[in-house]
C-alpha cells in the first residue's frame, strides 16, 4: 500500500511555486537575464560567456509564455525541483515530523530563495548539482549501467549549465578516489563526454574563445584585501544570512559516516577553500559559491532534526531571513518599498524614452551588452553592443548581430557624457545618458588582427620586445570585401591587468589605399616599429582597428610585452 504523503509536502511547494510564478511575471528582468534571453534568440551549442543551458531554459519557457514569465518559467520549475531533491536527500527518519522547520531552513538560504525564479546560469547549476548528488547516492548503493547513465548525463548537464560545474564533479571524485578503479564510473565519464561533445566542438570551432577569455583575457585589478579577501568572507555570510553562525558551526563539526557523507563534506569545504585561494588573486562573486548551498542544506537539515537547540535557533534566524527576503522580493516589483534603485526598476520606461529620442533610427549601445539586450527585450527591436578597446568582448563580439546595422542610420548611446550633443535620455537609475546619430554605420568589429615578429608571417606570437620591427596583420573574416580606406590601424597598450591605458595610431603606407580592398579570407600585412622601451605600467599590447568616427575596436588578443 503506498505511503500517504503529508499534506504540507504538497501545500508548501505548491504555494512557493505559485509565488515564484507570480514574482517571475511581475518583476522586470535583470540585465543579465536580458542578456541570456538574447542568447536564446540565436540557438547555438555555446555562447561567449557561458555554456548554453540557460538559453535552452529560456527558449523552452518562451514556447509556453511570453515576456518575463516565459523567460523565467523553467527557472521556477527548477527551483522547486532543487528543493524537492534536497528534501529527498535529507535521510533522517523523523523528517516528516518537522516539515515546517525544514521548510523554513531551506527557504531561508538566500541564494536558493533568489534562484527559485531568476533565469541565470546559477539556477540550472544548483538544480543539476542537487540531481548529480542524488544520482551519485544511487550509484554508490547500486553501481551499474543505469546509474552510470544517470551519472554521466547529470555531469554533462552540470557542464552545460556553467563551467563551475567542473568543481562539483572534481570534489566529489576527490572524496572517493576508488572511483578511478570503478568501470561503471569510467562508463559514466564516457557518457558525459559524449553528451558534452557538441559544446566541445563549438569551443573548438570558436578557437576556445570562452576558455581563453575566462582564464587569460578577463580583466582583473590589483589585489585589495578589502575587495578580494574580505569581500569573500562577507560573501560567506551572505550565502546563509542570519543563520550563518549555526550553519558554519554545523559544517565544521560534521563527521561523515560513509562515502556519501564524505562527498558532501569534500564538496562543501573544497569549494570554500578553492574560492578563498582565488580571493587572494581576484574578486570572488557571491554566486560562484552557490553549489555549496546544496550539500550544506542536506548536512544542516539532518543536524537540526537531531539537535533541538540547533533546530530552535535555525528556525528563529530562518524566519528573520524570510521576512527580510520577502520584503526584498516586494521591492523588486515595487521600487517605492525602499529608497534604493535596483536593476529591475524602470527598464520599460527608459527603453520607451530611448525610442522617442531615436525617432525611428535603429538603436545601438557603446560598451553595454546589458543595455543592448534589455532594449531589445522591451522594445522588440534588434540592438547591438559596439564594444571598444576600453571594454571587453562578449556575445556581440562573435555573432552576426552587427550585420543588421551596416549602412543603417543608428542612434548610438554613449558610455560617457558628450556635451555637444542635444540627444539624451534618462536611464532606469535616473542618470542622464547621451547619444549621437550616425547616418550610415560602417563597422567591422569582427576583423581579426594581431602583431607578429618581422621574421614570421604565419601566426601570432606572444612575447613582443621593445624596439623590434614588427608586422601588423589584418584578416578579413567577412563574406564581402572591406575597403582599406575605411580602416585606421592602432596598437593598444595595456597594464598588467589588461586594462587599456594608451592607443598608438599607426600610419601604414598602403598601395592605392583609397580604392584598395581586402578580400574575404585574405590577410593584409605591413611593418612598423615598436617603441624603444615600454612604459612602466605597460604589460600587454593588442592590435586594434577603427572606422572613421567610431572608437577603436577589440580586434586582437592581448600579447605579452617582454622586458629585458
Amino acid at each position: 500500500m503506498p505511503r500517504k504523503i503529508p499534506p504540507l509536502l504538497l501545500i508548501i511547494p505548491g504555494a512557493l511555486l505559485g509565488l515564484n510564478l507570480l514574482q517571475a511575471g511581475q518583476t522586470e528582468l535583470l540585465f543579465d537575464e536580458a542578456y541570456y534571453w538574447y542568447y536564446a534568440q540565436h540557438p547555438a551549442w555555446g555562447y561567449f560567456d557561458h555554456p548554453p543551458m540557460v538559453a535552452w531554459m529560456i527558449t523552452l519557457g518562451g514556447l509556453l509564455f511570453k515576456a518575463e514569465l516565459g523567460t523565467r518559467l523553467i527557472a521556477c520549475l527548477m527551483g522547486i525541483g532543487t528543493l524537492a531533491l534536497i528534501w529527498s536527500m535529507i535521510g533522517h527518519p523523523k523528517k516528516k515530523e518537522y516539515i515546517p522547520q525544514i521548510s523554513v531552513w531551506l527557504l531561508s538560504i538566500v541564494l536558493l530563495h533568489a534562484y527559485g525564479f531568476l533565469s541565470l546560469p546559477d539556477t540550472p547549476l544548483i538544480f543539476f548539482t542537487a540531481l548529480f548528488l542524488w544520482v551519485y547516492r544511487k550509484f554508490l548503493d547500486r553501481p551499474g549501467g543505469l546509474t552510470a547513465l544517470g551519472l554521466g548525463l547529470t555531469m554533462a548537464a552540470l557542464m552545460y549549465s556553467k563551467y563551475h560545474g567542473a568543481l562539483v564533479i572534481l570534489f566529489v571524485l576527490f572524496s572517493n578516489l576508488s572511483l578511478l578503479k570503478n568501470r561503471w564510473a569510467w562508463l559514466a565519464l564516457g557518457i558525459s563526454l559524449l553528451a558534452y561533445a557538441p559544446h566541445l566542438n563549438w569551443l573548438y570551432q570558436q578557437d576556445f574563445i570562452s576558455v581563453e577569455y575566462h582564464l587569460f583575457e578577463r580583466p582583473n585589478q590589483p589585489y585589495s584585501f578589502t575587495k578580494f579577501t574580505l569581500g569573500y568572507l562577507v560573501n560567506l555570510l551572505a550565502l546563509f544570512g542570519l543563520t550563518f553562525p549555526l550553519v558554519y558551526w554545523g559544517l565544521w563539526r560534521y563527521k561523515p559516516a560513509d562515502q556519501w557523507g564524505k562527498a558532501l563534506r569534500t564538496l562543501t569545504w573544497g569549494i570554500l577553500i578553492f574560492f578563498f585561494i582565488s580571493s587572494l588573486q581576484r574578486r570572488v562573486q557571491t554566486q560562484w559559491l552557490i553549489a555549496v548551498c546544496i550539500p550544506a542544506a542536506i548536512i544542516i537539515g539532518n543536524q537540526l532534526l537531531e539537535n533541538a537547540t540547533m533546530r530552535k535557533w535555525i528556525v528563529r534566524a530562518g524566519i528573520a531571513n524570510l521576512l527580510i527576503l520577502g520584503y526584498l522580493r516586494i521591492w523588486l516589483v515595487v521600487p517605492a518599498a525602499l529608497p534604493l534603485y535596483f536593476e529591475t526598476h524602470g527598464n520599460k520606461n527608459w527603453v520607451a524614452e530611448v525610442d522617442t529620442v531615436a525617432d525611428g533610427a535603429k538603436v545601438i549601445f557603446e560598451n553595454s551588452y546589458r543595455q543592448a539586450a534589455m532594449y531589445q527585450f522591451y522594445s522588440g527591436n534588434p540592438s547591438y553592443s559596439l564594444n571598444n578597446a576600453f571594454y571587453r568582448k562578449n556575445q556581440y563580439s562573435i555573432d552576426n548581430s552587427e550585420a543588421v546595422f551596416q549602412g543603417e542610420r543608428v542612434f548610438l548611446s554613449l558610455t560617457g557624457p558628450l556635451p555637444e550633443t542635444p540627444f539624451a535620455y534618462k536611464n532606469g537609475k535616473g542618470d542622464t545618458k547621451y547619444g549621437q546619430f550616425i547616418e550610415a554605420l560602417n563597422s567591422y568589429r569582427q576583423l581579426k588582427a594581431g602583431v607578429i615578429h618581422e621574421r614570421n608571417t604565419a601566426s601570432e606570437i606572444d612575447g613582443i620586445k621593445a624596439g623590434e620591427i614588427a608586422r601588423f596583420w589584418v584578416l578579413n573574416t567577412y563574406d564581402q570585401p572591406v575597403s582599406l580606406g575605411d580602416l585606421q590601424f592602432g596598437i593598444a597598450y595595456m597594464d598588467a591587468y589588461k586594462k587599456t591605458e594608451q592607443i598608438q595610431p599607426l600610419k601604414p603606407v598602403l598601395p592605392d589605399a583609397a580604392g584598395a580592398q581586402l578580400q574575404p579570407g585574405d590577410t593584409l600585412y605591413f611593418g612598423f616599429s615598436l617603441p624603444e622601451q615600454w612604459a612602466e605600467d605597460q604589460a600587454y599590447l593588442r592590435a586594434v582597428l577603427r572606422q572613421k568616427e567610431l572608437p577603436w575596436g577589440l580586434n586582437g588578443d592581448p600579447q605579452e610585452l617582454i622586458r629585458d
